[in-house]
């Protein structure tokens, strides 16, 4: 927040606000394959312990440069940049090893849910301490105290007892394995439809986070603090998502859910495109919220509970490329758009634009969904000594 805040106030470019999203993002989409073979290959509790100890020390970089007075647009976008390559490979092993942490695998959905929790508490918390921080203090104390942060964190990776997972050699050739990730994926039609809906929603609809200075400073005529509202009332609607799915039992149709979360995320949006009033456009933002994290976890959930162990790390890339890699291609356009037609138009088109993209979608995954429950019945039915009517 603290980032898009200064960009914007000191620029009035809502070209360069998406430039530096962009360059915080599109990192993911060119390395993420190639962190997702690492994370297969390497130790991926080293890998995180690693990318943790980069992180604190590009925020410290940023630290330095903004309370030492040498801010500099350019270097915060290679900040940004620099904080993308990290990501590209903390990514893949960060959810990769989720698995590793949990016995029992049918609660992956719900550890998957509550570690969504506790990061949109975060994002629900974060805003408004740093609205008040950026008006008292300015943006520099933020990003010292997320420098800071960092040590908690890597005192936590340092204490955990993880037992050492058997790797499995194989040919080095980076990019016969990044071949079979995708001849891999195109064995499984349900998961390959799941990451492109996660491209697709992140490119038209994801953004939206972009544009929220703007409103802040030009729709709803404030400040630092008007936007730690909106970012909160986002997270606040997150976390709410988030705790559904943590102490929801088992969902059955797991897709279904997140084309219907998907329809909530796109059409509270689009309800706040035009919302004149501010305490409305925060009731919005905090259903969009809650529709977005149900997507995001949702998606996040079914891909680890049908992806084979050994592809996880190149599969779970391709999401995070997905998810991503493709948000910054979506805010860089974004901020173009807002520059030429206004943010209220620009927020409407990628409102609509996301609910075509949950309408073709709901179709595809559910014709792809007959199919393997018409093939695992004809399996069972070849089954040796199984009557398959009796069993109905």
């Amino acid at each position: 927040m603290a980032i898009s805040w200064l960009v914007y106030d000191v620029t009035h470019s809502a070209i360069l606000l998406g430039l530096v999203t962009f360059a915080g993002q599109f990192p993911s989409l060119l390395l993420g394959p190639y962190g997702g073979i690492i994370s297969d290959r390497h130790s991926r509790y080293k890998i995180l312990l690693i990318t943790q100890i980069f992180s604190m020390f590009q925020a410290g970089l940023l630290a330095f440069m903004i309370l030492g007075g040498y801010y500099s647009t350019i270097g915060v976008i290679i900040l940004s940049a620099l904080l993308g390559c990290i990501n590209a490979f903390d990514i893949p092993s960060r959810q990769s090893l989720m698995i590793e942490l949990i016995e029992d695998k049918e609660n992956l959905p719900n550890a998957i849910a509550l570690n969504s929790s506790m990061v949109n508490l975060a994002r629900l918390i974060g805003p408004t301490v740093a609205g008040l921080l950026i008006a008292w203090v300015g943006e520099g104390m933020c990003f010292l105290i997320n420098t800071l942060t960092f040590i908690p964190v890597i005192g936590s990776l340092l204490l955990m007892k993880i037992t050492k997972r058997e790797i499995i050699k194989k040919e080095r050739n980076v990019l016969k394995a990044l071949s079979e990730g995708y001849k891999y994926l195109k064995t499984k039609p349900d998961l390959r439809l799941m990451i492109l809906l996660m491209a697709c929603i992140s490119f038209a609809v994801m953004p939206f986070i972009t544009l929220l200075p703007i409103y802040a400073k030009d729709i709803f005529n404030g400040d630092a603090k008007t936007l730690s509202w909106l970012e909160a009332c986002s997270g606040l609607g997150a976390l709410g998502g988030a705790i559904y799915l943590a102490g929801a039992q088992r969902i059955k149709n797991l897709s279904k859910t997140v084309i219907i979360s998907i329809f909530t995320f796109t059409g509270s949006l689009l309800l706040f495109s035009y919302s004149p009033w501010l305490p409305l456009a925060l009731l919005f933002l905090s259903l969009a919220g809650i529709g977005q994290m149900i997507q995001i976890s949702g998606s996040n959930s079914y891909i680890q509970t049908h992806v084979d162990d050994e592809m996880r790390g190149r599969v779970i890339s391709y999401y995070a490329m997905a998810f991503q890699g493709m948000m910054p291609i979506g805010s860089f356009i974004a901020g173009f758009a807002a520059n030429h037609i206004g943010v209220q138009l620009t927020m409407l088109f990628m409102s609509l634009f996301g609910l075509a993209t949950a309408t073709i979608f709901y179709f595809l995954l559910k014709k792809v969904r007959m199919k393997i429950v018409t093939k695992e019945r004809l399996e069972i039915r070849e089954t040796p000594g199984f009557n398959f009517d009796a069993k109905l």
